[in-house]
């Protein structure tokens, strides 16, 4: 079914635009006149249909853009957000009776966004052709991960999809919360790291330079400590902007083996997983976004392997991601889930035996959910406990930098006095 942008004056006199899906532009404008609208301008968008002309291909601008969107594999914080708050709403409605259809169009009407809107009509339309929920999702993965997709598989084979929904919007909203508190540990001592090498290439590019080339010209002995400042200020002086090359292409190295190169991402997060206070507050957020991911599909009815799988692709970080597909490799060799959860040295020992118990007395997801709370509480702990680690050792580096700077001013102006 096509789909129509359309402007046209609401009965108050307000301009209004949108979208709407229908057979033809007179059909539109008759569901738009049983809104008691005024249509004044009303044409096909172009995206479904668009012919061989754009880029010398069947599909137009919009639908490759569609189909690049598709291949993504991560969700912004802002779709995240919205993503939590339409599951919500929608679970919400589906749990009072209201149709699937009749929700989509609420969610429709509603909509603030101008993509969602778009997107969940032609949810809607799909839907309506006779497809389920969940495929007409996994086509907007951009949007919809494999986790969401799945769970709402499961949720719609199971019939129970509003409780799915809902514990879906419950762990997006956990996992939003868990990302914004680990963010916000991180961007202090981030900032003050950003801060300090700004301020020392400041006063060493130039504020320094002035200083050192009047005690140059006063032709005495300089002390140790003021020679090594003038040939480091020199240095800073000539190739600055070459330091801030060098940070870029370390940055843009790093970002690449991490995302290129399975050995190198392997080898980053290990090390990342070792540093002293940082690495245990990110392996704390891994063994949380594990458990609590898992819990969630194997209670919404995922298969045990198949939501391994899905969680080996959640968890970001390599190690615990070849750690999960050891488990699911072993568990449809005929295993059971703890031992080579245990065996793999990775996860902490409460944790394999905590999932032993929850084997053993047949609560395994009650189990897990147990840990990701715990590990949430950790997290919280761990991460002030970082702060409070980095905050005094910042502060100290830079002021060791800045009263060297200083002692090197000082001493020479000392010296002159003397005489």
């Amino acid at each position: 079914m096509p789909i129509f942008q359309y402007k046209a004056i609401a009965p108050g006199g307000d301009v209004r635009t949108g979208v709407i899906d229908a057979d033809t532009a007179r059909d539109a404008r008759s569901k738009l006149r049983q809104d008691k609208l005024l249509v004044s301008e009303i044409r096909e968008a172009q995206g479904r249909r668009m012919k061989a002309k754009a880029f010398g291909s069947t599909e137009g601008i919009l639908a490759r853009l569609r189909r690049s969107r598709s291949q993504r594999t991560s969700t912004s914080a802002r779709d995240l957000d919205l993503v939590t708050g339409i599951t919500r709403q929608l679970g919400t409605m589906l749990g009072s009776g209201i149709p699937m259809t009749e929700a989509l169009r609420a969610l429709i009407d509603q909509a603030e966004d101008r993509r969602a809107e778009t997107v969940f009509r032609e949810i809607r339309e799909r839907v309506n052709q006779g497809s389920s929920f969940a495929d007409a999702l996994a086509e907007h993965r951009y949007l919809f991960s494999d986790l969401y997709t799945n769970m709402v598989r499961a949720g719609e084979a199971s019939g129970n999809i509003d409780v799915v929904l809902t514990r879906l919007a419950d762990y997006l909203q956990a996992q939003r919360a868990l990302r914004r508190k680990v963010v916000s540990a991180m961007t202090y001592p981030l900032m003050m790291i950003g801060l300090g090498v700004l301020v020392v290439t400041a006063l060493m590019t130039w504020v320094v330079p002035k200083i050192t080339d009047m005690l140059v010209d006063s032709q005495q002995a300089l002390p140790m400590p003021t020679q090594i400042l003038v040939g480091i200020s020199d240095v800073f002086k000539e190739w600055w902007w070459a330091g801030f090359l060098i940070l870029a292409l370390i940055s843009f190295v790093f970002e690449r083996v991490h995302k290129n190169s399975d050995r190198g991402r392997l080898v980053i997060d290990r090390s990342l997983l070792r540093l002293p206070v940082v690495g245990d507050v990110l392996l704390k957020q891994s063994v949380a976004r594990f458990t609590h991911t898992l819990s969630t599909l194997l209670r919404s009815g995922v298969p045990a392997v198949q939501s391994l799988e899905i969680t080996r692709n959640v968890v970001q970080n390599r190690v615990i991601s070849d750690a999960t597909e050891h488990i699911r490799s072993r568990i449809i060799e005929g295993t059971d889930f703890s031992t080579p959860l245990k065996a793999t040295g990775v996860f902490p020992s409460v944790v394999g035996y905590m999932v032993a118990v929850g084997e053993q007395s047949g609560e395994l997801e009650e189990m897990l959910d147990r840990i990701a709370v715990a590990y949430d509480e950790e997290i919280e702990i761990a991460t002030d406990r970082m702060t409070s680690v980095l905050e005094p050792m910042l502060i100290i580096c830079l002021a060791v930098v800045v009263g060297f700077i200083v002692v090197s001013i000082v001493l020479p102006i000392l010296q002159v006095g003397q005489f």
